[in-house]
């Protein structure tokens, strides 16, 4: 990419897109493309067709997707599946067939089977079952992968596929039916302190292990793959280092400045007891994430006071 390169941002609306519109402001990019789903339903393959014929990107991020957390995605499974599926076929065909020079697609770390070794490894994928509380959500973003090497395979295309951990930051989902553990627990104990309440409810037992990444860390990533990398081979980014969920709860616990009790319920399930994600490819190529989690859940608890 050059600086007036037409590039195309699918999903700018959201935590990883609008991250990575930032950086690429940042760095100087002014030739950048963006519709919100209003204007652009990537859903409707007759509009995405009409869309690329007419703006003719040069290159794509594709950071469009239906996400959730446990609950969201034990609800609604065929939503997950089907949404999607339908935006990665869309976006990924029409792209190759309109001339897109580059491709890089987001996937996530819920596509490695439930018990994998750890810290996980890009050869583990397909490698044994999924977790079943996100599976649906997996396999959508399994064909995506799949999708984008069998074009590379087939068709030359370059595309190339990101695996980001759990994220965080600017533009997180605290709504307590649909977003992940972290965005739950910043508004739980945030609105715990505002209300002046003793105890706050954690799903699950806390002491499954996960790695967080701010998503600022993640668009560094991206621009950095778009950049140098074009192997079909997938790649993971994450944070290296990863914690208990009682662990992260008393972090933002105490980061809120919250002093009551916290009751974890054993009654709701805990998904994978692991992940973390081995990152030597974009250590390789010499990325490393430059943003803590104690830094960055700070930043994250003065972002959603400004907008509880």
């Amino acid at each position: 990419m050059i600086k007036d390169s037409k590039i195309y941002i699918a999903g700018h609306r959201g935590m990883a897109g609008s991250a990575i519109v930032r950086r690429l402001e940042n760095d100087g990019f002014s030739n950048l493309v963006m519709r919100t789903h209003a204007e652009l339903d990537l859903q409707n393959q007759v509009a995405v067709e009409a869309f690329f014929e007419q703006e003719k990107p040069e290159y794509v991020f594709l950071a469009a997707a239906k996400v959730g957390g446990i609950h969201a995605n034990n609800t609604y499974p065929a939503d997950f599946l089907r949404d999607n599926i339908q935006i990665q076929t869309n976006v990924i065909d029409t792209a190759y067939r309109h001339g897109v020079r580059k491709l890089l697609f987001l996937g996530s770390s819920c596509i490695y089977p439930r018990d994998c070794p750890q810290p996980i490894k890009e050869k583990y994928l397909l490698n044994g079952p999924l977790e079943p509380t996100n599976e649906w959500y997996a396999i959508a973003k399994i064909a995506g992968i799949k999708m984008c090497q069998a074009y590379k395979q087939q068709f030359g295309f370059n595309a190339i596929c990101a695996m980001p951990t759990n994220l965080y930051g600017p533009g997180d989902n605290y709504d307590l039916e649909t977003s992940h553990v972290l965005g739950a627990l910043i508004r739980k104990f945030s609105d715990a302190v505002a209300g002046d309440s003793g105890s706050v409810d954690v799903w699950g037992s806390g002491k499954p292990r996960r790695e967080f990444l701010h998503v600022d860390d993640l668009a560094d990533a991206c621009v950095l793959l778009m950049q140098q990398y074009n192997d079909p081979a997938i790649v993971n980014v994450g944070s290296g280092s990863d914690l208990s969920i009682a662990e992260l709860a008393e972090m933002i616990a105490k980061l809120a400045g919250f002093h009551g009790r916290i009751d974890f319920d054993p009654n709701r399930p805990d998904g994978t007891p692991r992940k973390l994600l081995d990152t030597s490819r974009m250590q390789a190529l010499g990325w490393t994430p430059g943003i803590d989690l104690e830094s960055g859940l700070r930043r994250t608890l003065t972002e959603y006071a400004a907008i509880r």
